[in-house]
């Protein structure tokens, strides 16, 4: 049964949620309304656009800095606007979806400066999780999000003052929520979650002492952080507060975002607080952008991609060098690992590549990075009080010595590493078991000590693609082909612990976005439909 429809221009078309009426009122979707008859339009321009210049990219195979844009690039005087109080010290973030009750209270209490609330890549968009990701953080603001598991084990919060400032991940703009829609058209995901959640929240979290505070995923370009910054200024004129008081930090994690980094802060510049070099996401981009480039393109296994490798390198340090000539934060990559409580020799080896890549974030400049677990912020925050002390970031570390190249970005030649079939199992594994898992509602999902979620299902599904496309020879000296593949995938679905319908279709889509002729741009949009929440 659907829920009737609040008001005349917003239609939620969905099986009732509990509490739904707390954040889907009149004023709230009137006001989402608004940002939708405005933005989508232009949303929907630049979406053509990346799929031109996708098109331009497999012409051309060199991507290159804009030179229509050299003069923001040069201009050695803009900087961002300085960073509120509460996003000054970001040492250690950690990362999570919204939508689970225990894990809000956890991720707050973790000890770490900064939760990534995610509804995006961590969060399986099912009526349910979009409505209670919502509801979760409003309970939080409100001190009233305590939580008993069915164990009887009580989750409550800490003082205000031991709690991680949250800043909020949407959704990107390619994602529709198809559940909401006005005039009759699905409104972008992105601006639902923004919409709901600056709504509700904006007033409360300025009288916390803090403010509303994004990530921005999956930006390709300059012109996609100018319209944020639109949405931003919108938001904020209708609901009465001071311009500038939205914080926005971007991921970098395409490759086209990669040679627009300073034009990205430029058109943020009085909403920006920062970058974040988001690395899985960044290759399957690299993948997604080069897939049938030839064998110069060709990656590796995913797990032989190391943040040491040249072109990762070139990435992480031109971001840093970025960030710190124009005031903003330069925030590292996610530490996944999840520790084991069954196994210490795992624990020992994880944890010390943990240390080693954080201890390097920090010493290459970074102001803060990601971990996906409570038990990764002792270690992760070591590494940054090491090198920071009681100095709250490192922006005096220019990093003048940075110089990037637009052909070091995709110097991916560079790399020893060649596929194997290990690897080739461990992309089915990953993706099979986490689209089964998306397709149950969990978009954060631990597989093999890892803390996956849509962007390492992407790169697993991808590297497949690209894989049978360039005809790779295995270590083993197999040819990767869609018969072999079709083989592995077999051999998974028959170890699954049950065959149930789930599973079957995981099994199926999967198989569609890795085997497909015609490349699938993202495997969410596919899975969507599926999700009969």
């Amino acid at each position: 049964m659907s829920a009737p429809a609040p008001s005349s221009s917003a239609a939620v078309e969905a099986p009732y949620v509990e509490r739904q009426e707390e954040v889907l009122t009149e004023a709230a979707l009137a006001f989402v309304a608004e940002l939708h008859r405005r933005f989508t339009p232009r949303r929907d321009e630049l979406l053509a656009r990346r799929a031109e210049r996708r098109a331009e990219l497999a012409r051309t195979g060199r991507p290159d800095f804009l030179p229509e844009t050299a003069a923001v690039r040069e201009d050695p005087d803009w900087r961002v606007a300085p960073a509120p109080a509460a996003l000054e010290d970001r040492r250690v973030e950690i990362t999570g979806p919204a939508d689970d009750r225990k894990m809000t209270i956890n991720a707050l209490n973790s000890g770490a400066r900064v939760w990534l609330a995610d509804m995006e890549d961590a969060s399986s968009p099912t009526w349910h999780n979009v409505v209670h990701g919502q509801l979760n953080l409003m309970d939080a603001y409100a001190r009233r999000v305590d939580f008993t598991s069915p164990e009887g084990k009580t989750y409550a919060l800490q003082p205000a003052e031991r709690l991680a400032t949250v800043v909020m991940r949407p959704r990107g703009w390619h994602l529709d929520e198809r559940h909401l829609t006005v005039d009759g058209r699905p409104v972008p995901g992105a601006l639902a979650d923004f919409g709901l959640y600056f709504f509700h929240n904006a007033r409360r979290l300025l009288e916390l002492g803090k403010g509303p505070y994004f990530y921005l995923p999956k930006t390709e370009s300059h012109l996609e952080a100018r319209l944020w910054n639109d949405v931003f200024v919108l938001a904020q004129e209708r609901l009465g507060i001071p311009r500038g008081t939205i914080r926005a930090t971007v991921l970098i994690e395409t490759i086209t975002a990669a040679y627009e980094m300073e034009e990205i802060l430029y058109e943020l510049r009085e909403h920006a607080s920062g970058l974040n070099a988001g690395r899985w996401d960044y290759l399957f981009s690299i993948i997604k952008n080069f897939r049938d480039a030839g064998e110069a393109f060709v990656l590796p296994d995913r797990n032989a991609i190391t943040m040491t490798a040249p072109f990762m390198r070139a990435y992480t340090e031109l971001l840093v060098r970025t960030c710190h000539k124009r005031g903003a934060h330069a925030i590292g990559g996610m530490a996944a690992f999840i520790p084991s409580r069954r196994d210490p020799g795992i624990n020992e080896v994880a944890l010390e590549k943990v240390r080693a890549d954080k201890d390097r974030e920090a010493g290459d400049g970074f102001d803060g990075s990601w971990v996906a677990h409570p038990d990764l912020v002792p270690v992760a925050r070591a590494s940054f009080d090491a090198v920071l002390g009681e100095r709250p970031h490192q922006k005096h570390r220019l990093r003048e010595d940075v110089r990037v190249t637009a052909d070091q970005l995709v110097a991916v030649g560079t790399l020893e590493a060649k596929p194997t079939i290990d690897g080739l199992r461990n992309a089915v594994q990953v993706g099979l078991r986490y689209i089964e898992a998306w397709l149950r509602g969990l978009g954060a999902v631990a597989i093999f000590n890892l803390m996956e979620d849509a962007a390492t299902a992407e790169i697993s599904r991808s590297q497949i693609w690209q894989w049978v496309d360039a005809g790779v020879v295995l270590d083993n000296g197999e040819k990767v082909t869609a018969e072999l593949v079709r083989e592995v995938a077999a051999e998974e679905l028959a170890s699954a612990p049950e065959a149930s319908d789930t599973w079957r279709q995981a099994h199926e889509l999967f198989l569609r976005v890795a085997l497909s002729e015609e490349y699938v741009e993202f495997l969410t949009l596919p899975a969507y439909e599926l999700l009969d929440r």
